[in-house]
């Protein structure tokens, strides 16, 4: 009891850093939550923290360079500023436990993906000299986190993760093997949170998961998605919606026909298609084809005309050949996504596909990767040239003075994903706003407008 008030009464400041994807940030505004209600102090200031904690991603090997130049960048605060403490947390403690408790002697303690909520467990044994130096759980574990919720990126904006792992095994993907079998959170826990998330200002709820379209499966014995977005568009204060990463093949008419409906949800959908080649999906384990595909997105744009489709694009997969990927830059151009993100494949230790035959060189997947982004260049403008004209509903992100403009976004555009709508006005507007604008110019990503006086 004495080490808890001790905690409680300096304000211990930590810094806290998280790296890679949406899920990754849900975690960490968990973990941020839980150490503001201990007591500690979260600070962006590297000279004044006294502990560290850096949520890891490695889900290619960029991420995973990235998150080891990050640890080895902060250790060095240990030397040169006031850090005591530096916590690894993450998909990197989780998937690389054993050698990075070796290879990273700077680090005091590791919290893998399934022991997130031990963050203050594990900062409070340092502090008091009694903690465990590793925090790994049986990934069949599913942490729920008690207490209420605090946005840890932007006050008015929340990411709500309704499941953690994931069961599809692709070829191409280790998640499975760092973040365990899919386990949905219990319907009545993410509404109580997305509540106290409302009464803290939050205006959109970003749902993420591996998956979204499975949702309630393991529970409920059925596809629930469409239950939970229907009990969280009765929370008053929110506003937006958003859902992403659907498996395009896990759609399903109860969640096209909320999603039609229900003023809330907005009308945007995250759909990582990877590939259109059947081959080439086959190889990859994923659980659709070329034709599949194209039905489902022709049948979204059908029942929903005006909704905003983002793909990912993996270029370079062992055995991709030139027709394959002349094929793909054809689907391209026909499905016109109006969102589309690519990386370069990845061989990733641990999964089938990075023993396949028929690997790229980088230089050819880097080659892939250029004509995939720069044909989406050309579709992304003509459809940002076609919205010219349109009066937008849009929520203010910020004030940019050099400038002298101010950002928002739009339904169709989810947060540091997609593009921008800069807006010129004389009236000071509030971050998390909502206006309604008329769209009066378009580059390849971003629009400009104006404010719309009906």
């Amino acid at each position: 009891m004495e080490d808890r008030d001790h905690i409680s009464e300096n304000r211990i400041k930590v810094l806290f850093i998280s790296l890679g994807c949406d899920k990754n940030r849900a975690d960490s505004e968990d973990m941020t939550a839980l150490l503001r209600a201990r007591g500690y102090e979260l600070t962006d200031d590297e000279s004044e923290a006294e502990c560290a904690v850096i949520n890891t991603c490695c889900f290619i090997k960029d991420a995973l360079i990235e998150s080891i130049d990050t640890i080895f960048e902060i250790s060095q605060l240990k030397k040169t500023a006031k850090l005591r403490f530096l916590v690894i947390a993450g998909c990197m403690s989780e998937r690389y436990k054993e050698e990075i408790e070796k290879e990273i002697p700077e680090a005091d303690a590791f919290i893998g993906t399934s022991a997130i909520d031990k963050i203050t467990d594990a900062l409070d044994g340092l502090i008091s000299g009694r903690g465990e130096r590793r925090f790994f759980c049986d990934l069949s574990r599913l942490p729920l986190i008690k207490g209420k919720p605090t946005p840890f990126f932007r006050p008015y904006m929340a990411y709500l993760k309704i499941a953690e792992g994931c069961d599809k095994r692709c070829t191409y993907c280790a998640i499975p093997n760092f973040r365990g079998p899919y386990r949905s959170v219990p319907m009545q826990a993410l509404i109580e949170k997305a509540e106290m998330y409302a009464e803290s200002g939050v205006k959109e709820l970003i749902l993420v998961a591996q998956e979204t379209t499975c949702y309630g499966v393991d529970l409920y014995g059925e596809k629930r998605l469409h239950t939970l977005i229907k009990k969280l568009s009765e929370i008053d204060d929110i506003k937006w919606i958003r859902i992403m990463y659907c498996y395009p093949e896990e759609i399903y008419p109860e969640l096209i026909r909320e999603i039609k409906t229900n003023p809330k949800a907005l009308h945007y959908l995250d759909i990582p298609l990877q590939h259109t080649s059947s081959d080439i999906l086959r190889r990859m384990g994923r659980r659709l084809g070329r034709g599949e595909a194209f039905d489902i997105i022709s049948g979204l744009r059908k029942e929903i005309p005006d909704i905003c489709l983002r793909t990912t694009i993996i270029a370079g997969f062992p055995g991709e050949t030139v027709k394959d990927h002349e094929m793909l830059l054809e689907d391209i151009s026909a499905l016109s996504f109006d969102r589309l993100g690519c990386f370069t494949y990845s061989p990733e230790e641990g999964t089938p596909a990075a023993d396949f035959e028929g690997q790229l060189d980088e230089a050819l997947k880097d080659e892939y990767l250029e004509d995939i982004m720069e044909l989406q260049q050309e579709i992304s403008y003509d459809i940002n040239a076609s919205l010219i004209g349109s009066i937008m509903e849009v929520m203010i992100e910020g004030y940019i003075p050099q400038d002298d403009v101010y950002a928002a976004r739009s339904y169709r555009d989810a947060p540091d994903v997609d593009g921008m709508i800069f807006i010129k006005s004389d009236h000071e507007m509030m971050s998390g706003s909502f206006v309604k604008v008329r769209v009066t110019g378009a580059s390849e990503y971003d629009l400009t407008a104006e404010i719309f006086d009906e």
